[in-house]
């Protein structure tokens, strides 16, 4: 539970920081810009200056709640080892993000009153960067024993080049909230655009530095769920890159006095900061796991990988309970266990691919019975509610409530309960029981939240090598949930003709998942 936790804490600090280093940039390297040609856009200053406030406040909490989840892990029957633990470098790294973050806030206020005009915005380029760099302190880089000062100085400016594009997008975002026809500046698009454009080659280039260092070579990369977790910051970025370059042959073409209200440019900036908040809950996931280049006698070869790849008749037949260590949580794996496993995703796998078969079938227009394929996501509840976990109600011996205090069972179960939204929520809007765009716009949230979620799910209590290998198919699984939510996303958002392309891919994407599922194996 506590590694579940700190990972989506710290994933909300990365975020929380995003917005907060980003939006300072934004409000420097664009905004101030754009109000001296235009001084009526003062108010999109102000209301950034606010939202990098808000990001730093998330930076605050999150830290200190961080820290308190990694305290008690560590706490024993005398207490916590309170001068111990000041005494650690993460400790006080700590301290001094909390610190900067609050100096964030309060600066940021001050400048959004109109005080401390000229020297209130150093003030707060200096404590932007003490929180970029802070955040090196608590990566892998801070633990390496050779050339730390080289990875500290090179994962800081990673950070502060991913703040700039996904903060950016963020406060871009939000900029266009509550306006007239919700319109944008087409200088502060272009000014972004630059800054953007900069970022990506900086954090490009890091992250290549970074991905030398940390994994080594291409085996690790292969071979370990820390290579498997950049392949999929490396699938996201790829998407990124698309949408950013679709947005940059945009802006280019706009004249710099003009207004935008495109509803395709809005889409895919939306979509843009979806993924890009996305890959900083994956990085956020980087950080609980153990670099590649040291992982040696735990890492997979080449040949099990493939192997979990390789397709198999489905396992159609379930062992019975009785066969599996239920009442031995941390008993090692057996062959039952497996099995029991692969028949969960295997059967789970019709369910999908029936939704996604009839989800095409809608999509041509000419069967419109097929909309009510949303119901079949309640079937799969039930059948995930019961099988999930053998150990637990209502199979195994332990309760119901106090099967909620193990990571895997609510892990599971807050996957159940997303699959009942599914349910409801996109068959009304199927049926036109709910007309209303923010209600259709849920099951491409869920969709999008699930698929980034099960990125960063974690058995790491099965080993290094056998949750590698047993995790390394749910990253396509994670991949294409993403790609449903967004394209469906997309589809709502975009006007009738360019939205057909999404949502046959969004359609295609459902049927995809089932597939895997139906040939997923653990052996």
């Amino acid at each position: 539970m506590a590694g579940f936790v700190d990972v989506v804490l710290r994933g909300l600090a990365l975020c929380g920081q995003a917005v907060a280093i980003g939006g300072v940039l934004f409000a420097l390297l664009v905004l101030r810009p754009a109000v001296h040609a235009r001084p009526a856009l003062v108010p999109l200053l102000d209301r950034s200056l606010a939202f990098s406030a808000v990001g730093a406040a998330v930076v605050c909490v999150a830290q200190l709640l961080s820290l308190a989840v990694g305290l008690g892990s560590l706490a024993g029957d005398d207490g916590w080892p309170v001068r111990d633990l000041l005494a650690t470098t993460y400790v006080r790294t700590v301290a001094v993000r909390v610190l900067a973050s609050a100096g964030l806030v309060v600066g940021a206020l001050r400048l959004r009153r109109g005080t401390g005009r000229g020297r209130g915005w150093l003030a707060l380029c200096g404590v932007a960067l003490v929180l970029a760099a802070s955040a090196s302190w608590t990566s892998h880089a801070a633990a390496r024993l050779g050339s730390r000062g080289l990875l500290l100085a090179l994962d800081g400016v990673h950070q502060l080049a991913a703040a700039a594009w996904v903060g950016g997008l963020a406060h871009l975002v939000v900029t266009g909230l509550g306006r007239s026809e919700r319109l944008w500046p087409a200088l502060l698009l272009r000014r972004f655009s630059a800054l953007a454009l900069t970022a990506v080659g900086i954090l490009v280039a890091g992250g290549l530095a970074l991905t030398l260092a940390f994994v080594g070579g291409v085996l690790p990369l292969l071979g370990t769920a820390y290579g498997m977790m950049v392949l999929t910051k490396v699938a996201i970025l790829a998407a990124l890159l698309l949408l950013g370059a679709l947005n940059f042959v945009a802006v280019r073409r706009l004249p710099p006095e003009a207004d935008v209200g495109s509803a395709r440019l809005r889409r895919l900036v939306e979509v843009e900061l979806g993924l890009g908040l996305t890959t900083l809950f994956v990085a956020a996931s980087l950080t609980s796991l153990p670099p590649a280049v040291d992982v040696v006698t735990d890492r997979a070869t080449l040949a099990e990988v493939v192997t979990r790849f390789t397709p198999k008749w489905p396992t159609l037949s379930s062992p019975p309970i009785e066969a599996l260590p239920v009442d031995d949580r941390d008993a090692p794996r057996t062959a039952a266990d497996r099995a029991w496993s692969e028949f969960n995703h295997n059967v789970a796998g019709l369910f999908v691919l029936t939704m996604g078969l009839l989800a095409i079938v809608h999509a041509t227009g000419r069967a419109g019975w097929a909309r009510h394929w949303p119901l079949i996501f309640l079937g799969l509840a039930a059948f995930l509610a019961i099988r999930d976990d053998p150990g637990a109600w209502p199979l195994g011996p332990l309760g119901f409530w106090e099967s909620w205090a193990y990571p895997a069972v609510l892990q599971h179960r807050v996957f159940v309960l997303l699959v009942i939204v599914f349910a409801i929520f996109e068959w009304m809007v199927r049926a036109g029981r709910l007309r209303t765009r923010q209600a259709a716009l849920v099951f491409p949230l869920v969709c999008a939240v699930g698929g980034g979620f099960l990125l960063t799910h974690s058995h790491a209590s099965l080993g290094l090598k056998e949750e590698f290998l047993t995790e390394v198919t749910h990253a396509p699984l994670g991949l294409l949930g993403m790609l449903v939510g967004w394209g469906r996303w997309l589809e709502l958002g975009l006007p009738s003709p360019e939205g057909r392309i999404p949502r046959w891919l969004w359609s295609g994407a459902l049927a995809a998942v089932g597939v895997l599922l139906i040939f997923y194996r653990e052996s």
